[in-house]
């Protein structure tokens, strides 16, 4: 019961992270591997628990993405192509392959995710003088989306950070919308890559379905969070916790 109870506030605890700085991997994957299970099985057991967590934010953001349909829909399919890739590396290469440039990549985009407001006002700089907000999405945004969904079926720890700096620097849209946007992203990464995993992994259905119990509130809680937190604070804490993430993982 102890260690059923863990997992429930692992998931609690992922899904609140889901809706607000997007590592939420950091916290339930390890009490999985703690709890002794093969990192493997946790691995595909945590993206199954997790898709509630993601439905759960979607819907607390669903105001948030009502406002850039077009761009919520394109989010979706590059993320559910890229996991598909995702997921075929999961289980055909070693493990520890992709895992080793994992930290580096977090550090890189929490530079990203950190120096956005400075990066953005110097594109500004160079448009033209009637310069049009950026809200749809580009054929490069669309490509690193899918790379990102890549590493979200994968792995998934900093998805959400990564997927934060490429729409933040693709895209000027309020820091909000982009959360919305992330937290949908992350559930169309999982949910493909979970639907694989269902047909062809060795799952172990009790932790995924405690995580879920865990995540869906955990999900739909952070969305107020999220959206009460003020850009600035929130793109600190989005840092920090990819920074710790990276740490952690090194």
């Amino acid at each position: 019961m102890s260690e059923h109870l863990a997992v429930i506030a692992a998931g609690l605890g992922a899904g609140l992270l889901t809706s607000t700085v997007g590592v939420a991997s950091l916290v339930s994957f390890p009490v999985l591997i703690a709890l002794g299970i093969p990192p493997v099985v946790a691995n595909v057991s945590n993206t199954l628990g997790l898709i509630p967590g993601g439905l759960g934010g979607s819907l607390g953001y669903r105001r948030e993405l009502r406002e850039q349909p077009r761009v919520g829909r394109l989010v979706v399919v590059a993320c559910a192509i890229g996991s598909v890739g995702g997921a075929v590396l999961l289980l055909a290469l070693p493990p520890g392959v992709f895992e080793s440039i994992v930290p580096w990549l977090i550090l890189f985009t929490c530079l990203l995710v950190g120096a956005q407001p400075w990066i953005s006002r110097w594109l500004r700089s160079r448009s033209a003088a009637e310069h049009q907000p950026r809200t749809a999405m580009s054929p490069a945004t669309f490509v690193f989306a899918a790379l990102t969904g890549v590493y979200g079926g994968y792995f998934g720890a900093g998805a959400g950070v990564m997927m934060m700096a490429v729409l933040s620097l693709g895209l000027d849209l309020d820091l909000r919308i982009v959360n919305a946007l992330k937290t949908l992203a992350l559930l169309a990464a999982n949910l493909v890559a979970g639907l694989i995993f269902v047909l062809v992994a060795d799952i172990d259905y009790t932790v995924a379905g405690l995580l879920a119990i865990g995540s869906i509130v955990g999900g739909y809680t952070g969305t107020h969070l999220g959206r009460l937190l003020p850009p600035t604070l929130l793109r600190a804490l989005i840092v920090a916790a990819g920074i710790t993430a990276a740490v952690t993982m090194l």
